[in-house]
């Protein structure tokens, strides 16, 4: 029996590739895009945190200068409560008595704060 050969000229050629439209940008494109919305995002984040890191200095510097303020209003509450606290002493035990045995101001360690307070 004779063998089967292929026929002159040969075969013709096998179409294994799909011919698909290709859909969409280069995955270059893409990737081009996807750095520059990073890029963009990163620096909104870096300025959003330089000015918290501003108003966060000017809020510590503002403190800083109050304090003088802050520090002369509550020593004149405590020199009205100690010249209260001797007058209503003097008043009660008809004499100054000392607690400590030198005349140099002891700063209070308690003070006893008003039932209403106003505002």
């Amino acid at each position: 029996m004779p063998q089967d050969m292929p026929p002159a000229g040969g075969y013709e050629p096998v179409q294994y590739k799909r011919n698909l439209p290709v859909r969409g940008f280069r995955p270059a494109w893409y990737l081009l895009a996807m750095g520059g919305v990073m890029t963009y995002g990163f620096w909104k984040v870096i300025r959003g945190v330089r000015e918290q890191n501003e108003l966060a200095r000017e809020k510590m510097w503002s403190r800083i200068h109050l304090i003088p303020l802050l520090q002369a209003e509550e020593d004149r509450d405590l020199v009205r409560r100690v010249l209260a606290d001797k007058a209503r002493e003097k008043e009660l035990l008809g004499t100054e008595t000392k607690v400590y045995h030198s005349d140099r101001f002891v700063r209070p360690t308690y003070s006893i704060t008003p039932a209403e307070v106003t505002k």
